[in-house]
């Protein structure tokens, strides 16, 4: 009975959420006052697919989706990115019948990396994708090892995981696991020699403490990695990119299907291999993700298109307390070549737990918009002095940067002025107050 009134009560909530425009979270919350193990007794999908890591959560499970639906499986996922327990109650709940049985051949499920063990308590996925463990909210997670040790926990020895050969720190999630496979790109391009970024965090390995080794990276200290103490290194991949070329837009996979990239990041490469990666390990063939990724635009506003005056202009969602997120984005700015002026938005740092911290602004790579194309630099919102006060350190002339405090004003001066193209560097917290100024693209 309580399981009954339990989801009841959900879809009842759910459905008058909907009406007001909320509730991904609060009708699961209620439901699990009324029946607190209601996740052990629902009847799941033979396939229940986690998704979780600092950074391509979001986007990944949202490819994951697409694919797995192409395939002709029928997929529920978390489309509102409600990641913690009470979210993936509502999720599974609004899609169970009364009796209990959720309709669905895939439960694909988007995981707060924190709150992990506490949604996978009272069951595990048959697949658990981790994308990588960075610098990420340092008032809530503190040290990317403190992560890595809140996820442990909810790691199942039946569970098989899909790891990033490339990130030293997640590929550890191997130890004493035998259902294991991996995902990562060789040798590309892109590679460099050196680990790049303004920090290494990379520089000493997870396992033992040595001096790690580099043959090469691709970003940041994701790579091929080796510790000469421990033989902790990157593991030879299942699932691989085995050809990049931003800049010609091209992603070849495990040498036989190649991609065109609607989003020429580095960031979107391995999103891209996770989603292909777990979407095969499920029984979907690579061709339907080839046909299903190529020129796949997200859904999820992390990239948004807009104009403002005569400029074309590009909303890079990039996580404030997340200096990788924001490295990425620079280095895509970088590499387009093309005339731009760049607005940096920084007005609410979080939208949980307001904090007014900005040191995560000295971990962010700046120096990567003195390209020469890039033409002029905005720095806007509540905390503009404190980018202008990195900005100071940066290798960007004074002359090439400028503050204008407020959203309306900032976007006004670029409106009046130029017709280059425009890219918006901000979180999900900041995106709106300058898109409600914009107009959609024709």
């Amino acid at each position: 009975m309580r399981m009954f009134l339990a989801i009841l009560a959900c879809k009842l909530l759910r459905f008058v959420g909907k009406l007001v425009g909320k509730g991904s979270s609060l009708p699961g919350k209620y439901a699990l006052k009324i029946c607190p193990d209601i996740l052990r007794r629902v009847e799941l999908p033979p396939s229940i697919i986690a998704v979780t890591g600092s950074n391509g959560k979001t986007s990944t499970v949202e490819m994951i989706a697409a694919i797995l639906r192409a395939g002709g499986k029928r997929v529920v996922y978390n489309e509102e990115g409600s990641n913690q327990i009470e979210g993936v109650t509502t999720l599974v709940l609004n899609n169970a019948t009364f009796s209990g049985k959720v309709k669905a051949d895939v439960l694909l499920i988007e995981s707060d990396e924190r709150y992990a063990v506490q949604s996978f308590r009272f069951f595990h996925p048959t697949h658990f994708v981790i994308t990588n463990l960075y610098r990420d909210q340092m008032t809530r997670n503190g040290h990317p090892e403190s992560v890595y040790d809140a996820i442990l926990p909810a790691i199942h020895p039946d569970t098989e995981l899909i790891l990033n050969a490339d990130d030293p720190l997640s590929s550890c999630f191997a130890r004493g696991q035998e259902k294991v496979q991996w995902f990562g790109l060789d040798k590309c391009s892109i590679s460099v020699s050196e680990p790049t970024g303004i920090y290494h965090d990379g520089a000493h390995c997870p396992v033992c403490g040595g001096r790690m080794d580099y043959a090469y990276v691709h970003y940041n200290h994701i790579g091929a990695y080796l510790c000469p103490k421990c033989g902790h290194g990157k593991h030879r991949t299942d699932f691989t990119a085995t050809a990049v070329d931003l800049e010609q837009g091209t992603l070849t996979l495990d040498d036989t299907y190649t991609v065109s990239l609607a989003f020429r990041s580095i960031y979107n490469v391995y999103n891209i291999l996770a989603a292909y990666a777990v979407c095969c390990r499920v029984g979907v063939e690579g061709r339907i993700a080839q046909t299903v990724i190529s020129n796949y635009v997200l859904k999820n506003g992390r990239m948004q298109t807009f104009r403002l005056g005569a400029h074309h202009g590009t909303l890079l969602t990039s996580k404030h307390e997340n200096s990788i997120a924001y490295d990425t984005n620079l280095r895509y700015i970088a590499s387009t070549r093309i005339p731009c002026s760049v607005l940096i938005i920084v007005d609410a740092v979080s939208r949980k737990y307001f904090t007014s911290e900005t040191s995560w602004l000295w971990d962010i790579d700046f120096d990567q918009l003195s390209a020469d194309h890039v033409q002029r630099v905005i720095l806007s919102g509540q905390y503009c002095n404190d980018l202008a006060q990195r900005f100071a350190y940066s290798a960007l002339t004074e002359g090439k940067w400028q503050v204008i405090p407020a959203i309306a004003d900032a976007a006004e001066a670029l409106k009046a002025t130029g017709s280059e193209d425009l890219y918006v560097v901000t979180c999900f917290s900041d995106r709106d107050k300058l898109l409600a100024l914009t107009e959609k693209e024709a």
